[in-house]
């Protein structure tokens, strides 16, 4: 199948999920377990998502070759919502020396001394690199405001914490994305749309199956009866912050494979977008190679 027709199939799965305006948008008009009609086995899932995969790995090492854009991929979702899994199989092809994966969990007593957006900045990829965010600055304005006790820990000076301080930190991210975004740092940001009742189905499978035990924390029940103070700041984080320079993608989650083809489906149609191709070579440096050609052939 030629490329442009594989793009358009592509863009079929990937624009209903796309969000580049938060005006209007509201969270329950996302099915958590939409397929948009696509049916398909795990081996045929499988098979597109490795051919999407390879596509990836393509433009990734003309990315790492061009040395002028980077890629941010940013990942947030309740608790089991398959974001490892995601990461891992969508990023199966990549060549890791143009890759890192950021995971922030609990900020450490200096990265509290600093601003809220210090620590993540510094993760920020570098040209020609993808950065892949397993949760990010986003936390700041979920799980903190969620738990808004945790403010206290970031020592801010109390005028600052007022009722306006989700708003503002909103600004201030998307002010940061915008920024951004005109340093050649492309930025998608995939939140992956778990369903309540499909949630409480993985809990029970890791802790039914002794294998998957590891997986299962405690927190992850006493974090799951917030659930509705989560989606809330799921909503008005995407209201704030979706722009066509960095939008978010609402993916549906309850459907691993179909989570997987989409992200990697979303990623392929920007980073083909940008028309990347290997450097060429001056004439100087074609001087330079035929020399290095003559004295290699003189060894011989």
């Amino acid at each position: 199948m030629p490329r442009k027709e594989i793009l358009e199939r592509i863009q079929k799965y990937v624009h209903p999920f796309r969000v580049t305006s938060g005006k209007g948008f509201r969270l329950r008009d996302f099915d958590a377990a939409d397929t948009c009609g696509l049916k398909m086995d795990k081996d045929e899932a499988a098979e597109l998502l490795a051919r999407g995969s390879e596509w990836l790995a393509e433009e990734q090492d003309m990315l790492y070759a061009q040395d002028r854009w980077s890629l941010l991929l940013v990942f947030q979702a309740m608790d089991a919502a398959g974001k490892d899994g995601t990461i891992k199989h969508v990023m199966s092809r990549i060549n890791p020396q143009g890759c890192e994966v950021t995971s922030f969990k609990q900020p450490s007593a200096e990265e509290l001394s600093h601003d809220f957006l210090w620590r993540y900045a510094k993760a920020v990829p570098a040209r020609g690199r993808i950065g892949v965010f397993n949760r990010s600055y986003y936390e700041e304005v979920l799980v903190v405001r969620v738990h808004q006790q945790l403010l206290n820990l970031q020592k801010l000076p109390r005028e600052y914490v007022s009722r306006k301080i989700w708003d503002e930190r909103l600004d201030d991210i998307a002010h940061f994305e915008d920024y951004l975004t005109r340093q050649g740092v492309i930025i998608l940001k995939f939140f992956l749309n778990l369903s309540h009742k499909e949630q409480k189905k993985r809990f029970m499978k890791r802790l039914d199956d002794p294998d998957r035990n590891w997986k299962f924390s405690p927190s992850d029940v006493r974090e799951r009866r917030y659930w509705e103070d989560y989606q809330h700041a799921f909503e008005e984080a995407i209201r704030a912050t979706a722009t066509k320079r960095a939008p978010w993608y609402v993916v549906p989650a309850d459907n691993k494979w179909f989570t997987r083809l989409v992200v990697a489906a979303a990623i392929v149609d920007v980073v083909e977008g940008l028309d990347l191709a290997y450097p060429k070579v001056d004439p100087g440096m074609k001087q330079d190679l035929v020399a290095a050609r003559a004295e290699l052939d003189a060894e011989s």
